[in-house]
C-alpha cells in the first residue's frame, strides 16, 4: 500500500517526535521493569562498533550484564569497558546461560550479522540493536526477517540520522513549499579511498535509508560500476573489506526511482577531492535545495532560490534547526541523541514495550542491502534498469 506523502510526513515526523521526546526524558511514558542488555563484538573483526555497547550505560530503563568475544584480550578491555563480570568467548553460550532482553549486534563486519541475529531470535531475546551495514545479501536478509517474525523480536539497524528530530523540520518545511517542487534526491558517499562499491556499502547505506524516508520505497535501479573509468569486469571483484562479500570497482553511478515520483541519485568516486563535504544528500527542488550532511551538526542546510537560474548574488546556505530555518539551536541534547545513539536505543525500548516496529527497523535494514544488491545487478545485465523486489537475492558480482 502507498501512502500520499501528507499521510507519511505526519505519521514519520509523530514516530520520531516520540523517539525524540523519551530520550530526554527520566522514564519512558512505558517504563517498566529494567531490562538486561548483553553485546556482541569480535575483536579485529570490527571490535564493538561505534558506541553500539556503550549507549546502554546512559540508559536508566536497562542494564547491561554481559559482554562476549572470542579475542581474549578483547574481551577483557571490553568488560572494563563496561564495569561487568560475565564475558563469553561464544556468544551462543552467552545467549543461553544470560538469556538477555536486548542484544546490540557490535561488529562492523557484515559476514557475522545473520548468525548472531538468528540465534537471538532462537533464544528468545526481545530486541537487537545492529551496526550497519545490515547483512550482506538479500537473501541473508530475508532470513533475519523471518527469524525476528518467527520469535517477535524488534530489530533496530544503527542509522543514527535516520532519528534525528531536525527530520521533522525538513518535513514541514518541504509541505509548505520551501523548495517548492521536490524534483530529485541527490546522494553521496564520502568519496574517499573507499570510492566506490566500499564506500557504497559502509557509508552509503546511511544515505540510501534518508532517500527512502524522503522518496518512498524504490522502485527500479539502474547503475554502472567503474574501475579507473571503465565497466568493472570479474576479473575486478574480489572478496572485500569488512566482511561485506565481493565487490569491485572505485567508481559508482546508481539511478532510482521511488514510489513518491522522485528520482533519486547516488555517486561515489575513490578520491574525489571533496574531503567528504558530500558525505549525505540534497532535496533538489524548483525553488531551493536542502543538503543533509550525515553525522554533523547542523545536519541540515537550505539554500533558497530556483538551483537551475544563475543570480548575480550569491545565495547564503542558512543552517536548519530543530527549531526551524534559520533558527538557533535549543537543544543541548543532539550528540546524545544521535552520535551516542540515545534515540534509536530509547525508541528500541517502546517498541519491545509497545510491540510496535522501531523507527529503523528489518526491513529498512533489508531495504538499504537490497538497494546495495541492485547496482550489483543492474550493472551485471549492462546497466539496465532492475525492478523492486530483486529476483536476484544473492551478490550478482559473484556472477559478473
Amino acid at each position: 500500500m502507498q501512502l500520499d506523502r501528507r499521510t507519511f510526513l505526519a505519521g514519520a515526523s509523530a514516530t520520531l517526535a516520540s523517539a525524540g521526546l523519551s530520550v530526554s526524558a527520566e522514564k519512558s511514558p512505558t517504563s517498566g521493569d529494567t531490562l538486561t542488555v548483553a553485546a556482541i563484538g569480535h575483536t579485529g573483526r570490527g571490535n564493538f562498533g561505534h558506541g553500539l555497547d556503550t549507549v546502554w550505560l546512559h540508559i536508566p530503563e536497562t542494564k547491561i550484564v554481559a559482554a562476549a568475544d572470542p579475542d581474549e584480550r578483547g574481551l577483557a578491555a571490553e568488560l572494563k569497558k563496561l564495569n561487568i563480570e560475565r564475558g563469553f568467548s561464544d556468544y551462543r553460550k552467552m545467549l543461553t546461560e544470560v538469556r538477555p532482553d536486548i542484544v546490540a549486534v557490535c561488529p562492523r563486519y557484515a559476514d557475522e550479522h545473520r548468525d548472531m541475529v538468528v540465534a537471538c531470535a532462537k533464544a528468545g531475546v526481545k530486541g537487537v540493536y545492529i551496526e550497519k551495514p545490515f547483512c550482506r545479501t538479500p537473501a541473508e536478509a530475508d532470513e533475519i526477517k523471518a527469524a525476528c517474525d518467527q520469535h517477535n523480536m524488534k530489530l533496530a539497524v544503527a542509522h543514527r540520522n535516520r532519528y534525528h528530530p531536525t527530520l521533522q523540520v525538513i518535513d514541514r518545511e518541504i509541505a509548505g513549499g520551501r523548495i517548492g517542487r521536490l524534483l530529485e534526491i541527490r546522494g553521496r558517499g564520502k568519496g574517499d579511498r573507499r570510492g566506490g562499491a566500499e564506500d557504497l556499502w559502509v557509508l552509503g547505506t546511511h544515505v540510501l535509508n534518508l532517500m527512502t524516508y524522503f522518496g518512498g520505497v524504490p522502485t527500479s535501479c539502474s547503475a554502472v560500476m567503474l574501475q579507473d573509468g571503465r565497466r568493472i569486469n570479474r576479473h575486478d571483484v574480489k572478496d572485500g573489506a569488512e566482511g561485506l562479500g565481493p565487490m569491485g570497482g572505485n567508481e559508482v553511478h546508481a539511478r532510482y526511482e521511488f514510489s513518491r515520483s522522485v528520482v533519486g541519485y547516488f555517486d561515489s568516486i575513490a578520491n574525489d577531492g571533496t574531503k567528504s563535504a558530500g558525505f549525505g544528500l540534497q532535496l533538489v527542488g524548483s525553488e531551493g535545495i536542502i543538503a543533509l550532511q550525515c553525522d554533523k551538526h547542523p545536519l541540515a542546510w537550505l539554500c533558497p532560490g530556483n538551483p537551475f537560474e544563475p543570480t548575480k548574488e550569491p545565495r547564503p546556505w542558512i543552517p536548519i534547526s530543530t527549531a526551524g530555518v534559520g533558527q538557533p539551536e535549543p537543544r543541548e541534547d543532539l550528540s546524545e541523541l544521535v552520535s551516542h545513539h540515545g534515540a534509536p536505543a530509547r525508541d528500541l525500548i517502546q517498541s519491545i514495550r509497545e510491540d510496535r516496529q522501531p523507527v529503523c527497523n528489518v526491513s529498512e535494514g533489508a531495504l538499504t542491502v537490497e538497494m546495495v544488491c541492485a547496482v550489483f545487478e543492474s550493472h551485471r545485465v549492462g546497466s539496465q534498469a532492475v525492478e523492486f523486489p530483486l529476483k536476484e537475492r544473492e551478490n550478482s558480482l559473484t556472477n559478473l
